[in-house]
């Protein structure tokens, strides 16, 4: 075991034994909720939507985690599209009361819950989770599995329109150590920051493109650590995979000692490789480029780098 393995699977022990804060991990599963449901501090946040055909207000109605409230991850304002690039952090003033307006207090311990029913679905979880702790919350955590896991435990399911919270008061605290700007990432090419790239390999390879980006390709230099590969399904249920994540972020060669920026195409599947790194890995210092290739690929003079057919290898689009 060489020392990077070594760091890397002492940092992982920490992390699982003392996750985000003590007594709230980083991702619990439906008992440690089910325990904790009657507490008044905790506050169930139901964040599904259509991605991966997770529902919406009217599936949420249809059955829920009791006492939960329900927020869409695609239409309440999480994220927001500016000057042409989608799933931007919207500004801090708006996410207060977006969150305000939800009952969530800076003294609430917040339990989000994805619908578990696809590998994209735990990115909104984990892009929620991110905002959060960008705002300065640390109290906050994921529901592994989701509601699907909830319902496969054999718990209870409500029905109705859930909890209805008096609108609260949110005070931000602006983290920014964990977000990367177009300027950074530019920067870090030439520094020794790492590049996550989290989206399919394909994607990475520029063989697929987003709607949401100009042109196909990756950044150069970046790492290729897609998202969907610490998702796995069990009986319909599709759980965030612990046990893979020492094996596939050691193979692609990151330390955890440096600076690390993930990005895919909006800060997406992004935030999934943001959170396994940062809060289950035990990474230094990770931060998500939310306008990643939406914002990178606008201009024409950023390189860019494909897989050279037939080849295998990667050149460079513009430089």
């Amino acid at each position: 075991m060489n020392r990077l393995t070594t760091l890397f699977v002492l940092l992982m022990f920490s992390a699982f034994c003392y996750g985000a804060e003590p007594g709230v991990p980083a991702l619990v599963d439906a008992r440690w909720l089910n325990e904790r449901l009657d507490e008044e501090k905790i506050v169930v946040l139901d964040v599904r939507s259509g991605i991966d055909n997770g529902g919406d207000r009217s599936s949420f109605q249809q059955g829920h985690i009791p006492g939960s409230v329900y927020s869409s991850y695609t239409n309440d304002g999480w994220r927001e599209s500016r000057d042409g690039v989608t799933g931007l952090m919207p500004p801090l003033r708006s996410l207060e009361r977006l969150i305000g307006s939800l009952g969530i207090t800076n003294s609430n311990t917040v339990v989000l819950v994805p619908a578990g029913t696809g590998v994209t679905d735990f990115g909104s979880a984990a892009r929620v989770y991110w905002t959060f702790k960008v705002l300065g919350h640390e109290s906050v955590t994921i529901l592994n599995g989701g509601l699907a896991g909830w319902k496969a435990a054999g718990y209870e399911v409500a029905e109705g329109e859930g909890a209805r919270l008096p609108v609260a008061q949110f005070d931000a605290e602006l983290q920014d150590r964990l977000i990367a700007s177009l300027e950074e990432v530019e920067a870090a090419r030439e520094t020794q920051a790492q590049l996550v790239d989290a989206r399919p390999v394909d994607y990475f390879r520029g063989e697929t493109k987003s709607p949401a980006a100009k042109a196909p390709g990756t950044i150069p230099g970046s790492k290729n650590l897609p998202h969907h590969s610490f998702i796995n399904q069990q009986n319909q249920v599709f759980y965030l995979n612990r046990e893979v994540i020492t094996e596939k972020v050691n193979a692609v060669e990151l330390d955890p000692q440096a600076r690390t920026i993930s990005f895919c195409n909006t800060g997406h599947w992004a935030a999934t490789d943001w959170f396994v790194l940062s809060e289950l890995a035990g990474f230094q210092e990770v931060a998500l480029y939310d306008g990643s290739m939406a914002e990178w690929s606008q201009d024409s003079n950023r390189p860019l780098q494909v897989a050279r057919k037939g080849l295998g290898k990667l050149l460079d689009l513009f430089n």
